[in-house]
């Protein structure tokens, strides 16, 4: 079973990722992380290449915070580029 990543945050005020490093992923499991993530509710991944490379994504959750989950809570759905950049800007 993966677990939530502590110690590894990198969101803050003055490491806010640009925004061609984040993309939205659809929360679709979140078995054993009710509280810090809610199914269908969109959520922004950072991108993270050695997370990625072991079955993790980087995502920033209901805490304000970026976490490990297993990619296989989320899915990646394709968006209209308008509707993709207010969603982004929301965040």
């Amino acid at each position: 079973m993966s677990t939530r990543s502590s110690g590894t945050s990198t969101t803050g005020a003055s490491k806010r990722p640009s925004p061609r490093r984040r993309r939205l992923v659809l929360c679709v499991r979140n078995d054993g992380y009710r509280a810090s993530l809610d199914l269908g509710k969109f959520y922004i991944s950072l991108a993270d290449r050695d997370a990625e490379s072991e079955g993790q994504l980087r995502v920033i959750d209901e805490s304000g915070e970026d976490y490990l989950y297993p990619k296989s809570f989320f899915a990646t759905v394709a968006l209209p580029s308008a509707v993709r950049r207010r969603l982004l800007a929301a965040a």
